[in-house]
């Protein structure tokens, strides 16, 4: 018997190449097994099943369940981009309003063809960034990751879009890229710590370009080629730095060249995060 068409979507894209294949399936039923199945049979590192409903005054109500070959999310900042371009592109690429109900919350997004290109974007909710924490609290990350405790890593915080994760800063593009980390020593520092995962970024251009690094054993993916929500949060971070915006370069190590915008909308502690990227659907495949 067939099993689901599965969509997947490169999203992410940098200048119209790289990105981050996601799996994508349109009305078919999730349950975990069928989610991680998905995932690992795609190759890709997330799947996203998709439930669309009717029209509400926001857009169209669109749920979304996320997978990695390690079980389900409760967000998944590109697979909700993936699944809003092609929900763009099945309506002929014009303009998508919707709703999008996940299990970390409702958000309003919004997906087109622009120039020739799918465009995506959505609203993270209010991002919290801790403060500074206890001298040596996340040695052990950095350990982990190959970093000094202290330097520029110093300026570690816990953010959370849903689920706590450490944005580590680094001194440059050059070591971001360097970075070889432990990925038994990573999961193992993070498991015990209540964290998603790490982000290393580098410093921000004057215009807001970074490069940044997504590490995420516990879930399954040892180096994520985009990550959404993680620059939602560093975006979070930055702006209490005087930097409204971002353009986060990632997947280069991977061989997949992908950028994620992020800007801040509104100010103060409850502002939200529209972040955004380019993406294209590349083929469908027909699981048994």
């Amino acid at each position: 018997m067939g099993g689901p068409a599965v969509v997947v979507v490169r999203v992410c894209l940098r200048d119209g190449r790289g990105g981050s294949p996601t799996a994508v399936v349109v009305g078919a039923d999730a349950g975990e097994a069928v989610g991680r199945d998905v995932a690992v049979r795609t190759g890709a590192s997330h799947a996203v099943f998709v439930s669309v409903g009717g029209t509400r005054p926001g857009g169209r109500e669109v749920a979304l369940r996320f997978f990695t070959a390690a079980g389900e999310l409760p967000a998944c900042g590109h697979g909700t981009l993936a699944a809003l371009a092609l929900l763009a592109e099945r309506a002929g690429g014009g303009e998508l309003r919707a709703v999008v109900r996940t299990a970390a919350g409702v958000s309003a997004g919004r997906a087109a063809r622009v120039g020739g290109v799918l465009t995506a974007s959505f609203d993270v909710g209010a991002v919290e960034v801790c403060g500074p924490a206890a001298a040596g609290a996340f040695d052990e990350v950095l350990e982990a990751l190959g970093l000094p405790p202290g330097g520029p890593a110093g300026g570690a915080r816990v953010a959370s879009a849903g689920r706590p994760r450490l944005l580590v800063p680094v001194a440059g593009r050059s070591e971001l890229a360097a970075l070889a980390p432990d990925a038994d020593r990573l999961r193992a520092a993070c498991d015990r710590l209540g964290l998603l995962g790490c982000y290393a970024y580098s410093p921000p251009t004057a215009g807001g370009r970074l490069a940044a690094r997504m590490f995420a054993p516990s879930i399954g993916v040892p180096e994520d080629i985009a990550n959404v929500n993680s620059t939602a949060c560093v975006a979070a971070r930055l702006a209490g730095a005087g930097v409204p915006s971002v353009a986060v370069d990632m997947g280069d190590v991977l061989g997949a060249p992908a950028t994620v915008t992020a800007a801040l909308r509104g100010s103060g502690p409850g502002a939200a995060v529209r972040v955004g990227a380019e993406a294209v659907v590349e083929r469908t495949v027909r699981l048994r």
